[in-house]
């Protein structure tokens, strides 16, 4: 049964009362509707939410709620869980049991602020190869997506005491990328894209940090790559920072992420095209699954 969100209107009864969701349903459908709301008591507007079949774990229904803090889906009968979240809060999550015919009052959904990480102490902090990795998602020209990776890099985060003045710079071996296809990857490395005799390093530093919320920053800074410059903004959410892992050593990690067009770096996909030769597409996703050690005098070199 196709699933879809449906039109949803705000009741005008009283202040703090739930809203009258009104829908025609699908013979032997139920529907589910639910109203966020932020700390202040405000109706949320874009907050995503996802239903899930507690059965088969299959997503049943995923949204956004309206301006006015709304979301409503239809469903086949069955037990569904519900998370609800948005940015900077704490995502709620509660299980719901669908009826056919049935329409539940919409639930009220509060989302509370989300806990603050401590963020790390100044320094310098240094990456752990072993324990990261810069990965990348293009889509092939009429296939399937291509899925790779660079196998050796350095880099390293200098925490100052405001974070905004951080700074983040990573040098990439441009030789290592790897995507489990030797022809591939010898292809890659070519001219008619890294050129990695020409170009051996891919860099990135950050010229500043910028604060989202929560546990979200952007990384703003520079890439070289090819033998071109372009500014770029790191998606970035700090994971946290703990003591452990190679002789206990304090630690942070962060996920960052970046959209890439490969027209601002390399040669023109297009004119490859027309000299037939097969190429991935326009756009590729980077991904940097970071985690750093704070260097002092008696951190030990990370293993190999």
């Amino acid at each position: 049964m196709a699933l879809g969100l449906l039109r949803r209107r705000r009741s005008r009864s009283a202040p703090g009362a739930a809203p009258d969701l009104s829908l025609p349903l699908p013979a032997g459908a139920g529907a589910y509707g639910c109203e966020v709301v932020d700390p202040m008591g405000q109706p949320l507007g874009g907050a995503e939410v996802t239903v899930t079949a507690l059965d088969s774990h299959r997503v049943a229904a995923r949204g956004t709620t309206d301006p006015y803090g709304l979301f409503m889906a239809t469903l086949p009968p069955g037990s569904y869980s519900v998370m609800v979240a948005a940015e900077g809060l704490t995502p709620a999550r509660d299980n719901v049991d669908i009826l056919a015919g049935a329409v539940l009052p919409p639930a009220r959904v509060a989302l509370l602020p989300a806990r603050q990480l401590e963020l790390p102490p100044p320094g310098t902090w240094l990456f752990d190869p072993p324990h990261t990795a810069i990965r990348f998602i293009a889509k092939h020209v009429g296939m399937a997506h291509v899925h790779g990776r660079f196998t050796r890099f350095t880099g390293g985060i200098r925490i100052t005491p405001d974070m905004v003045d951080s700074q983040v710079s990573v040098r990439i071996d441009a030789a290592s990328i790897t995507t489990g296809n030797r022809t591939r990857d010898n292809h890659l490395r070519s001219a008619d894209f890294l050129d990695v005799e020409h170009y051996p390093y891919i860099d990135f530093t950050s010229t500043r940090f910028v604060y989202r919320g929560g546990s979200r920053w952007t990384l703003n800074g520079t890439l070289t790559m090819h033998g071109t410059s372009r500014s770029v903004g790191l998606d970035t959410t700090y994971l946290g920072t703990v003591n452990g892992g190679y002789e206990q050593e304090l630690r942070c990690a962060a996920l960052a992420k970046a959209e890439l067009h490969r027209e601002d770096f390399t040669l023109n996909w297009r004119s490859m095209l027309a000299r037939g030769i097969a190429v991935v597409g326009p756009t590729v996703q980077l991904e940097l699954d970071v985690q750093a050690m704070y260097r002092t005098a008696e951190t030990p070199t990370p293993p190999e």
